[in-house]
């Protein structure tokens, strides 16, 4: 098993069961219309669950603007409360399909990918 020990960034979106779907996604969208990679850690079936439909709900609101999306889902041991615990690590990245990446005009600081 491939597990990470590195701490979360402070921008890390911890999900949990009781999560709302919509507003992961909201956040994930904005993230990457944003150009930055969003990282999602989540702990437990439900959680797992909660990130899984948020990450599905954010492709519904990037497609129709030219935006695909890819997860690589990863395993991270961490610890909660001194305990051990294993959680699925998720970083969602944009995906551009073949002649659909956002115009960029380099003299254009509004433009200009982070």
């Amino acid at each position: 098993m491939l597990t990470s020990d590195h701490k979360p960034e402070a921008g890390c979106l911890k999900v949990s069961s009781k999560s709302s779907p919509a507003s992961v996604a909201g956040a994930i969208a904005g993230m990457i219309k944003d150009g930055v990679s969003v990282e999602m850690q989540a702990v437990g079936a439900g959680a797992v669950n909660q990130a899984v439909k948020a990450i599905a709900i954010s492709r519904g609101f990037l497609s129709p603007i030219g935006i695909e999306i890819a997860c690589v889902p990863s395993f991270a041991d961490i610890v909660i409360d001194g305990e051990y615990r294993t959680a699925i690590r998720f970083t969602v990245e944009p995906h551009y399909i073949r002649g659909t990446a956002p115009f960029v005009d380099d003299t254009n600081p509004s433009t200009a990918l982070h």
